[in-house]
């Protein structure tokens, strides 16, 4: 069951029963621009949130819209996990509220501003594993709180929390303030629904992957030094819209993954240990293999075969088989582990030699095949020839490409 810690230590935590990659730093000029300023103005009000992140983004929004509504200066930047901004570089002349959300900091870091700025800070996040990085009551200086709640993003949080600010405030013409306009509420909340719901893994609503997919084209214009319309922006998404795109780019890549599947192999997975299935070989289709790999899967499955649909190609010289599979009750890792590699019972990958793969597929849908031993010899394009001295031994590499096999 959820439960509560408040008192002095003024943090609220709801909880079920149950190596970075480079990008560009967001300690831009114009970032430390807009701190020098906020300081010279003795802005009271700052908010760091997660990018690239939707829930961030949403949650920076929601903050704009609460101080926009009382005219309180306010300022809002980018928060990047690969270079966050340092302690010293917020501590800003008048600053008396610091919001971190989606995101917060490194071990310590909010503790570390609560003390050194000497002003409130407000985190928020919805990750079970920031549950650890909380302070001890004992550590944890009055000025800060963390909401953390497992089974809300942080958006919704946000939402709420400012939501709730506003309660109770008339506007000089004495109409309620709110946080969003009557006729943007509906259509914000329902992307909201969405958000939450692959935030939280739980990929429960109607077409989750679509919206997901098509929302991937707004997430470049979620830093709001460089983007100044960020707000604007985030209030026209429309969930219907984002769907229908994601839709359309799945339909897409599938019709031209359908292209490839033309030439499928039978598959005798760990030389028939793990039973068989359908593959395919898609090199210079790479991109294309896990909707190839899981219509494999269902057309095996109709076949009498193994759920499983395997996409063979070449990778950097390397031979590389993906699994996949649409039924839940089967676990392709296994496979994938045996074999030096790994993944999910739904997803798995690992590399191949080209001798043990020539045992793994005898004959494709239908009627008999060449060995792909045989196959491989006819349509042989190119092969290098490499000598490993230390070992005493000559290690052949083939790059293969299969174009008709009868």
């Amino acid at each position: 069951m959820p439960h509560s810690l408040v008192g002095k230590w003024r943090t609220t935590i709801f909880a079920p029963a149950s190596p970075l990659s480079q990008a560009r730093s967001f300690r831009s000029d114009a970032a430390f621009e807009a701190l020098a300023k906020a300081s010279q103005d003795k802005v009271p009000n700052l908010l760091l949130y997660n990018y690239p992140s939707f829930s961030g983004a949403f949650s920076a929004l929601f903050a704009h819209l609460f101080h926009s509504r009382l005219n309180l200066p306010f300022l809002s930047l980018p928060f990047s996990s690969v270079e966050p901004f340092r302690v010293d570089e917020l501590r800003t002349e008048g600053l008396e509220r610091c919001y971190l959300v989606d995101f917060l900091g490194r071990e310590g870091y909010a503790v570390e501003l609560a003390q050194r700025a000497s002003c409130e800070v407000i985190a928020f996040d919805h990750r079970k594993r920031v549950l650890p990085r909380i302070p001890s009551k004992e550590d944890c200086p009055k000025n800060l709180t963390f909401h953390v709640n497992l089974e809300k993003s942080s958006s919704r949080a946000v939402y709420d929390y400012f939501s709730a600010q506003l309660a109770g405030i008339k506007y000089a013409n004495g109409m309620d303030a709110s946080l969003l306009e009557p006729e943007d509420r509906d259509r914000v909340e329902m992307v909201l629904k969405y958000i939450e719901d692959g935030d939280l893994r739980r990929w429960s609503l109607p077409d989750i992957k679509a919206f997901s997919i098509g929302l991937g084209e707004w997430r470049s214009k979620l830093n709001c030094v460089t983007n100044p319309y960020m707000y604007e922006q985030l209030l026209e998404i429309n969930a219907v819209d984002v769907i229908a795109k994601g839709m359309s780019y799945i339909s897409a890549r599938q019709k031209a993954a359908n292209k490839l599947l033309d030439k499928v192999l039978k598959i005798r997975l760990g030389r028939g240990f793990y039973g068989e299935c359908l593959g395919v070989r898609a090199d210079g289709n790479s991109e294309l293999s896990d909707e190839m790999a899981k219509q494999l899967s269902v057309e095996s499955a109709a076949a009498g075969l193994r759920p499983i649909g395997a996409v063979i190609f070449m990778q950097r010289r390397n031979l590389k088989m993906c699994l996949r599979s649409t039924d839940t009750a089967t676990d392709t890792s296994e496979v994938a582990k045996a074999f030096g590699g790994g993944g999910s019972p739904s997803s798995s990958s690992f590399i191949i030699r080209m001798d043990e793969y020539n045992q793994w597929g005898r004959w494709g849908r239908g009627r008999p095949r060449k060995t792909l031993e045989e196959t491989l010899r006819k349509d042989l394009e190119y092969l290098d020839l490499i000598e490993d001295v230390t070992q005493n031994r000559v290690q052949w590499h083939f790059r293969i490409h299969i174009a008709n096999p009868t």
